[in-house]
């Protein structure tokens, strides 16, 4: 499913403060919309009916007011949009990600240390499976 970046401002904030229990309503999401943007009201009504037309997100009705509540899940849009961010801009390749960031110096000690435990597991994972077979 592709969200625009329009859209994904929106998704933040009911990934942040909505869940299936407590939707939020409209009034509240162009509350918070409108300290960050100078968005009119009729725009972010248009962003939610798109959202809602995509199935990103469901609504309720109570009373005249309609409340909102994501029905995408914040790791499984950021999983999709990794994916397509990694094909379009790096044809697929994770190393060639990797070099970018480093090339840029933008790997701090920390990223590095986290990257090396996770291809560590990783392999402990895939040896486990090849003991497997």
């Amino acid at each position: 499913m592709q969200i625009s970046n329009s859209e994904k401002r929106l998704m933040d904030i009911l990934w942040q403060d909505s869940t299936l229990e407590a939707p939020i309503s409209a009034k509240r999401i162009i509350e918070q919309l409108g300290h960050k943007t100078d968005w009119h009201d009729k725009t972010i009504k248009t962003l939610l009916n798109r959202l809602l037309k995509k199935q990103a997100i469901g609504f309720r009705k109570k009373g005249r007011e309609y409340q909102y509540y994501p029905i995408l899940a914040q790791k499984d849009y950021v999983e999709v949009a990794a994916d397509h961010f990694l094909n379009r801009v790096f044809n697929g390749s994770v190393s060639a990600l990797v070099a970018s960031f480093a090339k840029q110096e933008k790997l701090t000690d920390q990223d590095l240390s986290e990257l090396k435990s996770l291809i560590h597991e990783m392999e402990k994972s895939t040896k486990g499976d090849k003991n497997n077979d």
